[in-house]
C-alpha cells in the first residue's frame, strides 16, 4: 500500500456530523473564534486552556458544581490546579442512564454471557454502597480488587467512588507477591476478589492465593462468584464473605453521591514495576472524568447507546479508560479471558454479534491476528464498526496496512499513546483528519505536547523526547507514600525544568502526526546515535520466520552494541541465512545503524501482565544486575533465560 496517500479520509459529511465539529462550532460562537480545522482547534485549546476546559465541561455535561476559578498557579506545573472550587462525584457522572437500556454486556472465555441494564447496575451499586458504609469505609479509604473484567468489578468501583473511597485493581493472574507489592503499599480497608477464572481454555483456581494475600493484607475480604465456588473460597479465608452475604441485608434504593473536590483521589494505578516495587500513582476524580469525557466524546465521537469495547484486564489503565464510557451513555462490552481461545475469531465474533462501534485493542493483538492468517474483513460482518484503537506498544506500518486490508477498509484507525501516568492519552486519533500509515493522528486537545531534543529545544522531522509544556487536568495528584513529592518530581520533571517529560521517544511527521519509537529509557545508543527499538521491531516482526522480538543495547568495549533476541515461528531455526535476511531487512527498512551486532534465538520473551515486552528488565539481566520485581511479569521464567546466554559474552 502506498504511503503517499492516506489510508482513510473522513468525508465532509462525517466530519460535520461529529461531536468534535459541534464542539468547535460552539467554541466559535461562545468565544468569538473562527476555528475550522483540528490544528486550529488544538492550538486554541492549548493557548487558552481555561476557556477550553470550561467548554469541555459544559459540552460534555459534567454533573457537579464547576465553581468560578478554572486554573490557578499555572506558572509551575506541579502547583497548577484545575477547577479548585468545583465539587463533583465520579460515580454520579458514570451512572448516566436509567431503566432497562443496556449499560454493560459481558462475555467470558468460558462461554459465560450476561447483560446488565442501567437499572440492574444501579441496584448493585446501591447495595454495595450501603454495605461499604456499614463496613466503615469513608472518603479517602482504599478498596482493592483482584478481579476479572466482569460487571461486578465495575459496580464495586462505582460504589467506592460514590462515597469518595479510592479504587485500585489488578487482574487475578497476578502472583501473590505481585498483588502484595501493589496493595500492600496502599493499605486497603477492603479486599475484593473472585473465586476462580478462565484463561487459555483452562479453569484457573486461586483459593490458596486469595487466602495468602488476604492473610497478609489483614482486612475484610469479599469473594465474588465467577468461575469457581465462592463459598468454598470464603471459608478458606478468615473473616471472608461472599458477595451475596456482604450485600444481603441491604435492599436497592436510590444511589447517594458524595460530591467532593475536583482533585479528590479516585484511582491508584501502578507502574509496571519490572525494575523495582511499583510506583503508586494517584489520579483525581475530576481530572480523570474530564480527560476521559474529552477523549470519548470528542476524539472517539462516542455517543449514547453506542457499543464500546476494549480488550483489557483490570490491571491495565485501559480498563479505567473503558469504564468511563458509561459517562456518555455508551454500552460497555466487557470480555474476560484469552482472545485466542479457542481461536482468533473470538473477539470478532463478539464485535459482529453486538455491533461494536468502537473496538479497542493492543498492537500486539493486531499483529497476532495478522500472523494467524485471519481476515475478519471477509469472515465477519463489521458494518457497525467505525473506529478501531490500538495501544500498548507502537503499531507498525504493516499493522496499519493489515487493519485496512484484513479487517475493514473504511474504518478510522486510531493508534493512541499515553499511559498509566496520566490515565489517558497524550496523542491519539480524531475524526476530522486523515489516517496516515504508521502515524498517530495528533496530540490530544488541551495538551501542550511537543518533541524536544536533548538540549530542550523543539524539533520536527527528527526524534526526541515527548514532553508536555503546560499543566493538564489528568496529571497525577501525587504518588502514594511520597510525602515530599520527590518520587513524583523524579519521574517526570528531572529531565527538563518545569516540563513534563513522559519517557517516550517520539517524532513529528510532515502531516502533523506523531510516531512513537518506543520508551526513551530503552532507546539504543550505538556510536552515540539514539535509535528507537520500535524501528527495529517494525522490520523484523513482519518476517514470517519471526514471531516476536526484543532488542536492547549491551555495554560492550566502551560503546553500546545492539542485541536482538528473536522468538522464531514453529519449526524455524536461526540459520546463518536467516541472520543475514534479518540484517538485510533491518538495513533496508530502517538504516545501517539499526542493524544488530548480535541476533540470538530465544524460546520466550518476558512481558508484563498487559502484554508489553520488558526491555529494561532484560537489559538489567544481561548486565548482571538484579531485577527486583519479577512478580510484575506474566512469564517471569522467561527472564531467567537471558542470564544464561553464552553468546552475550563474546
Amino acid at each position: 500500500m502506498r504511503d503517499d496517500k492516506p489510508l482513510w479520509i473522513p468525508s465532509r459529511a462525517s466530519v460535520e456530523a461529529s461531536p468534535i465539529f459541534a464542539f468547535m462550532q460552539r467554541c466559535n460562537r461562545d468565544f468569538g473564534l473562527s476555528l475550522s480545522t483540528y490544528g486550529e482547534l488544538h492550538a486554541w485549546s492549548v493557548a487558552d486552556r481555561a476557556k477550553f476546559w470550561t467548554a469541555a465541561w459544559e459540552f460534555c455535561a459534567v454533573k457537579g458544581e464547576r465553581g468560578e476559578r478554572v486554573l490557578v498557579d499555572d506558572e509551575v506545573m506541579l502547583e497548577a490546579r484545575f477547577f479548585p472550587d468545583a465539587t463533583l462525584n465520579f460515580a454520579e457522572n458514570l451512572l448516566s442512564g436509567e431503566g432497562t437500556a443496556e449499560a454493560i454486556i459481558f462475555r467470558g472465555e468460558d462461554k459465560a454471557e450476561d447483560r446488565w441494564s442501567w437499572e440492574r447496575l444501579r441496584a448493585l451499586v446501591s447495595r454495595l454502597q450501603q454495605a461499604m458504609r456499614a463496613e466503615g469505609i469513608a472518603p479517602g479509604d482504599r478498596v482493592a480488587a483482584m478481579m476479572p473484567n466482569v460487571p461486578e468489578t465495575v459496580a464495586f468501583m462505582l460504589a467506592a467512588a460514590s462515597i469518595g473511597a479510592i479504587w485500585s485493581s489488578c487482574s487475578p493472574d497476578f502472583g501473590e507477591q505481585g498483588v502484595l507489592d501493589r496493595f500492600g503499599q496502599i493499605e486497603p480497608k477492603l479486599f475484593v476478589t473472585c473465586d476462580a477464572y478462565w484463561y487459555g481454555g483452562k479453569l484457573q483456581p486461586i483459593k490458596e492465593k486469595v487466602a495468602a494475600v488476604a492473610a497478609r493484607l489483614g482486612v475484610p475480604t469479599i469473594v465474588v462468584h465467577y468461575a469457581g465456588d465462592a463459598d468454598d473460597v470464603a471459608r478458606a479465608v478468615t473473616g471472608a464473605r461472599t458477595l451475596d452475604a456482604f450485600i444481603g441485608a441491604y435492599p436497592a434504593r436510590p444511589v447517594e453521591f458524595l460530591r467532593l473536590p475536583f482533585s479528590h483521589p479516585l484511582y491508584i494505578l501502578f507502574s509496571s514495576g519490572t525494575t523495582g516495587v511499583p510506583k503508586c500513582i494517584v489520579h483525581s476524580a475530576g481530572g480523570t472524568l474530564l480527560q476521559h469525557l474529552k477523549e470519548h466524546r470528542l476524539h472517539c465521537g462516542l455517543g449514547k447507546g453506542e457499543k464500546l469495547f476494549y480488550f483489557t484486564t483490570c490491571g491495565w489503565m485501559m480498563w479505567n479508560w473503558l469504564v468511563s464510557g458509561l459517562a456518555v451513555g455508551a454500552t460497555l462490552c466487557l470480555f474476560d479471558g484469552s482472545p485466542f481461545a479457542p481461536d482468533g475469531n473470538v473477539l470478532f465474533d463478539y464485535a459482529q454479534a453486538e455491533q461494536f462501534a468502537v473496538f479497542g485493542t493492543s498492537a500486539k493483538y493486531i499483529d497476532a491476528v495478522r500472523k494467524s492468517g485471519l481476515t475478519p474483513r471477509t469472515s465477519h460482518d463489521l458494518k457497525s464498526l467505525r473506529l478501531m484503537t490500538s495501544t500498548g506498544s507502537p503499531l507498525s506500518p504493516e499493522g496499519f496496512t493489515f487493519v485496512y486490508e484484513g479487517i475493514k477498509p473504511d474504518i478510522q484507525l486510531a493508534s493512541i499513546s499515553g499511559g498509566t501516568d496520566i490515565v489517558s492519552c497524550f496523542v491519539l486519533g480524531n475524526p476530522m483528519q486523515p489516517v496516515w500509515r504508521g502515524e498517530i493522528q495528533g496530540p490530544g486537545l488541551g495538551l501542550a505536547m511537543d518533541v524536544w531534543d536533548d538540549d530542550g529545544h523543539p524539533v520536527r522531522g527528527e526524534k526526541g523526547e515527548l514532553v508536555c509544556t503546560k499543566a493538564f487536568p489528568s496529571m497525577p495528584v501525587m504518588f502514594w507514600n511520597d510525602h515530599d513529592g520527590a518520587k513524583y518530581r523524579a519521574a517526570y520533571f528531572e529531565r527538563f525544568d518545569n516540563i513534563w517529560c513522559h519517557g517516550d521517544f517520539a517524532e513529528w511527521t510532515e502531516h502533523d502526526g506523531i510516531i512513537i519509537h518506543g520508551r526513551s529509557d530503552a532507546t539504543l545508543n550505538p556510536g552515540g546515535v539514539r535509535i528507537g527499538t520500535a524501528e527495529i521491531y517494525n522490520q523484523v516482526e513482519q518476517m514470517p520466520e519471526v514471531t516476536e522480538a526484543l532488542c536492547i543495547g549491551q555495554d560492550w568495549e566502551d560503546d553500546v552494541r545492539v542485541v536482538l533476541f528473536v522468538r522464531l515461528a514453529s519449526g524455524v531455526a536461526l540459520t546463518d541465512e536467516l541472520v543475514r535476511s534479518i540484517k538485510a531487512r533491518i538495513r533496508s527498512g530502517a538504516s545501517p545503524r539499526h542493524v544488530p551486532a548480535k541476533i540470538i534465538a530465544v524460546t520466550d520473551i518476558p512481558r508484563t501482565k498487559s502484554g508489553k515486552i520488558v526491555e529494561l528488565a532484560v537489559r538489567e539481566i544481561v548486565h548482571g544486575r538484579p531485577v527486583k520485581n519479577k512478580e510484575a511479569l506474566a512469564n517471569p521464567e522467561a527472564l531467567d533465560l537471558f542470564s544464561k546466554i553464552e553468546e552475550l559474552r563474546a
